[in-house]
Order: C-alpha cells, then structure tokens, then sequence
C-alpha cells in the first residue's frame, strides 16, 4: 500500500468535494477509536475548518480520555480544528424515560443502543447545519460494506464517507504513517454504544482480519463448501450478517410508478 499517496488521494477527493458542495468545512464525530481518529485528521489535512465534536453517553472513560487526546493532539499540530463537548447522557436518559416498557428487554436495549447513534447524529448534524459545513463518516469498507456494523440513519448518516474504501488494516497502516495517537492505534475497536468495554470481535464473533479475509474470499467467487474450521466459522458469520444488513448496505427501493399510471 502507498500510504502517503492514498492519504493525499483522500485530502484532494475531500478537498475537491467540499469546493463542489460550497459548504464550509466538516464535522466529524470522534469517538476515541481508530476509524474517527483517522478521519478527523485527514479533514484537518485539508487545510479547512474541521469541527470534531465528542458526545459521550454513559461512555467508558478510557474511551472518553482517548478521544480528548485525540482532539487536542489535533488542536496541537492544526490551526483549523476547532471541537465541542456534547454530553448527551442526559438527553438519552430522558429519552429512555419517554419510551413505553416492553416484554422482550434484550429488543428494547439493542433499540436504545441504535438510538444512542442517531441521537450522536442529530447532534453532528446541529452543527453542520448551524456552520454550513459536510458531516464526514467515519465507517470503514468491512463496516459499512461488509457485515454493515453501522446504525442506519445513526453512524450511517452522512454527507461523505472518506474512508469507506479502506479495509480496517489499511486505516491501521495509514493511522501509523500519521502518527496518530499510539494508544488509539493500540485499542481493541469498539462501537462505544453499550457503556462499557465490549469490543467489535466481541459482538460480531470475529476479528477484522478475519472478516477482511471473509469478504475478499466471497468477492472472488470461492466455493464456500470447502471450508473448514475457523475459515468455516468466520465465513459464516461474515455471510450472515451481510445478508442481514443489505437493507443497510444498499441504495434506499424506491417504488417507480409506470408513466401510464400517472
């Protein structure tokens, strides 16, 4: 991979599509992970106003303190990031309140938990809309064309997506050539939407790698009927939730009407 070539391909794209747009800068919602970490600094490479904005929900503090020295490392080597802290612990907890009781608990919190990304959205999208500026996503291509391990309309909702056509290694390697943080190159990855410490592998059952491996195997047409073992497993478990989630990973149907009804 030509690590410094691909960062100045993603700073010219970001560039070129925020003159088309004429809008005024980004937004970026940094989460104390690798994925908004390397974002936020290929918007700040830019060289335009880039807003990183922290929104903690019943957050786990290592993920709290990595994203406040994220953030100022970034204050630290360019003049035009500027950031806010959101605590919207509160506004979640009303919500919840609101919310009627259910009989099955386990659907009523995976539903919060998706709630807990699209309020993070609402608020990215106040200061977009407040400063004229693009929301910029921070899903890589196993997350968001992949598994689809994104809220739809949470962390899925967004103006651009610099880093989608990057596999989870290659944000580690382009995380590396950036220097970012070491101890955010050095975290397990976590969506952060359960207030404790879980990790992706631990939801998803396999590790980025793995599913990178899953998802190249079955883009090359292999016979999936020759696995065994661990290749097995792992296929199964990136087969599965592709399926699953291509309401997700594909354009919204649209239902066209024939020009003879109308």
């Amino acid at each position: 991979m030509k690590k410094k070539e691909v960062i100045d391909h993603i700073v010219a794209w970001l560039r070129n599509y925020l003159k088309q747009s004429g809008s005024n800068g980004f937004v970026v919602g940094v989460s104390g992970g690798i994925d908004s970490a390397l974002t936020s600094t290929l918007c700040a490479l830019t060289g335009a106003d880039t807003k990183c904005v922290e929104m903690p929900i019943h957050q786990h503090k290592d993920q709290v303190s990595r994203a406040f020295e994220h953030i100022g490392w970034l204050k630290g080597r360019y003049e035009n990031v500027k950031s806010v802290n959101v605590e919207l612990t509160d506004v979640f907890d009303r919500f919840v309140d609101a919310m009627p009781k259910v009989e099955n608990e386990a659907d009523r919190e995976m539903s919060l938990v998706n709630s807990r990304a699209r309020l993070r959205m609402t608020a990215l999208y106040y200061f977009a809309g407040l400063e004229s500026k693009l929301v910029a996503g921070t899903g890589n291509k196993v997350e968001d064309f992949g598994v689809g391990f994104f809220t739809k309309y949470g962390d899925g909702g967004v103006d651009l997506s610099p880093i989608a056509d990057l596999t989870k290694t290659e944000v580690y390697a382009l995380a590396e050539e950036l220097e970012i943080i070491e101890e955010i190159r050095k975290a397990k990855p976590t969506d952060g939407l359960w207030g404790d410490d879980r990790t992706d592998e631990d939801q998803i059952g396999a590790s980025y790698p793995e599913l990178e491996w899953a998802m190249k195997f079955q883009k090359e047409g292999n016979d999936s009927s020759t696995l065994t073992g661990r290749e097995k497993e792992v296929y199964e478990i990136y087969d599965r939730l592709h399926k699953a989630n291509l309401h997700k990973i594909n354009p919204i149907p649209v239902c066209e009407v024939p020009e003879q009804l109308k």
